[in-house]
């Protein structure tokens, strides 16, 4: 039976306040730091769909340059992630040197786990690649494309190993209370990317719809959107990737010596604490292979949708698929919040929430946790119903330049599927680093295992059938029914455990927030038809650049309706999350 909800006690207030906008705070510099980051980003993907497109050639370097992340997550990224940043904070606790050789222990641990498994993984690529790409690669249609992966995938994987150390010395200065480093790092990153792409561009240009022009090379071809690549290409992009991730690794070393800390090897890992935080890890190593085998199966048949489009394109220049590039994109796109505002405030939260269950305070864990989900939702529930308003105009801006200008509604619809999943994946999210900080691995697992399990079954069942054009919408919906499932559980669960998540204060905040947030969607909608009865261009009609200069100016001008009139009506409805973001933004802004 659901124990009854916890009430705040009147002494707990001031401190809750304080919490909270100590969280805040943090995250705000976290925050600003992704927020440049992520803008970088843009400019790195709207380089890449230019020069690849989004069909069949793109997926053959997207696909190869993912799976080292995948497979970083998969090995060591569950425990780098949510089990160290507790164990690290216990640690600096009861440890009489901070917890300084806890920490070279686990570094040094790492660093010869992560060498040693980049190693293997190089040498197998060829096998690997079988894992995550459909059977018609290794059919003799699409021989150069399978080449091409593999030669990416031998270039790409070393960012195994740069990978873990990046999150693992991020997770160190996290446990130290150095939060920007970590979020700023991925502009080294995205900065050589935006060079290597520039001279990518300079030196070839980007891919060209040879498809019934009678041309031999349009499927095998490297200048073809479903043909393969030159070994010049390879190179350049696949080491160029490579390199970006071993910059974004290095700018965070000399933090380290800032946050009080010195690297020194350390081997003595016998009887030493290491244990504990391996059998943690145990749990969070099969959440996270339960997680990667869903998008495992997410990856394979996304790979099926631009393959299997590719013999109809080329005999009737008809054909066109929907495949894991634009499938990533989206997802990243729509991502964006949750990287800004639900990673940066459970980065700061979950050092406050261990502290807390270090103590065996389940009603602290409780009130962090609930306060933390509403704010987050504050950013979280506006953006998600505004992205179907301006989905087009957004996709447009940022993708459709080059050869991925003729894919902008392909985008559009994937990005409208995600935005209600970005909802239930904020929930899911920050409900697990309740039980991370719990320490009730074994539960995550289990959760996971629904979730991965629904996403699986909904991923076949939805994509049987469908025209290569639908597998990207198919596999979006898939995931989006696989987080309710993942929120509604998870939520549940955690609320029993603590014996209450503030749900009665929840339930009123949402019913506010939605009533705000719908409104000013439906005024941006409005204003967004309006305009586009009396400027065709806005709607996408225009020629060229009038097309992309009105669906600029619709952006500014959605999104400033939309801001103006939810912001005024969470100060006419009290909402206090919103108005505490409000008063932090202006406050460092006129600093």
């Amino acid at each position: 039976m659901t124990q009854p909800e916890q009430q705040t006690p009147p002494e707990t207030g001031d401190r809750q306040r304080s919490d909270n906008t100590s969280i805040l705070t943090s995250s705000a510099v976290m925050a600003a730091g992704t927020v440049v980051s992520r803008m970088s980003g843009f400019v790195r993907n709207a380089l890449l769909a230019a020069a690849l497109g989004t069909q069949l050639h793109a997926d053959v370097f997207t696909i190869a340059n993912t799976i080292p992340n995948m497979l970083y997550i998969l090995l060591a990224g569950g425990v780098f992630n949510a089990v160290l940043v507790p164990q690290l904070v216990r640690a600096m606790k009861h440890d009489a040197d901070r917890g300084d050789a806890y920490t070279n222990r686990i570094i040094t641990l790492a660093a010869l786990f992560l060498a040693g498994v980049t190693a293997v993984l190089v040498l197998t690529a060829p096998v690997l690649m079988r894992l995550f790409l459909d059977p018609s690669f290794f059919g003799p249609e699409l021989a150069s494309q399978r080449e091409s992966v593999i030669d990416f995938a031998r270039y790409c994987l070393p960012q195994v190993f740069f990978y873990g150390m990046y999150v693992l010395v991020g997770q160190v200065l996290n446990s130290r209370g150095s939060f920007g480093p970590m979020m700023w790092a991925p502009i080294a990153n995205n900065v050589i990317a935006v060079l290597v792409l520039s001279t990518y561009l300079w030196i070839y240009g980007p891919v060209r719809d040879l498809c019934g022009t009678g041309d031999p090379s349009a499927i095998s071809g490297p200048g073809s959107v479903v043909g393969g690549f030159s070994t010049g290409q390879e190179l350049l992009l696949g080491l160029g990737s490579t390199l970006g991730i071993v910059a974004q690794f290095l700018v965070l070393l000399p933090f380290l010596r800032r946050a009080g800390f010195l690297y020194r090897p350390r081997f003595d890992f016998r009887g030493t604490g290491l244990g504990h935080t391996l059998r943690l890890g145990v749990w969070t190593v099969l959440f996270v292979v339960v997680n990667q085998v869903a998008y495992t199966v997410v990856v394979r048949i996304a790979s099926s949708g631009t393959a299997d489009a590719v013999a109809s394109a080329c005999e009737a220049s008809a054909g066109r698929g929907t495949g894991y590039t634009s499938y990533s994109y989206s997802f990243l796109l729509t991502m964006v919040p949750h990287s800004i505002a639900t990673v940066s405030l459970a980065t700061a939260m979950l050092p406050r929430l261990s502290a807390y269950a270090a103590d065996g305070d389940l009603a602290g864990v409780g009130r962090t946790v609930a306060s933390t989900l509403r704010t987050a939702y504050a950013l979280i529930v506006p953006f998600a119903l505004l992205m179907p308003v301006m989905a087009l105009d957004l996709a447009d801006v940022i993708f459709g330049y080059g050869a991925a200008g003729d894919s902008v509604a392909d985008f559009a619809v994937a990005l409208s599927l995600f935005a209600p999943g970005l909802v239930l994946f904020t929930m899911h999210y920050l409900m697990l680093r309740g039980f991370y900080a719990l320490e009730r691995t074994r539960t995550v697992f289990w959760v996971q295992c629904v979730i991965a399990g629904t996403n699986i079954v909904l991923a076949v069942v939805l994509t049987g059938g469908v025209s290569p054009a639908g597998t990207a919408p198919a596999l979006v919906a898939a995931y989006v029914g696989s987080y309710l499932v993942g929120a509604v559980g998870s939520y549940t669960l955690l609320r029993h455990v603590l014996g209450g998540l503030e749900t009665p204060a929840l339930f009123r905040f949402l019913a506010r927030l939605l009533l705000a947030a719908a409104v000013a969607a439906g005024a941006a909608w409005a204003v967004r038809t309006g305009v586009a009865q009396v400027w065709p261009a806005a709607d996408g009609s225009g020629p060229g650049g009038s097309g992309k200069v009105a669906a600029f100016v619709m952006l500014v001008l959605t999104g400033a309706v939309d801001a103006g009139v939810f912001l005024g009506l969470a100060r006419l409805l009290r909402i206090t999350e919103v108005t505490s973001i409000v008063a932090l933004v202006t406050s460092r802004l006129r600093r």
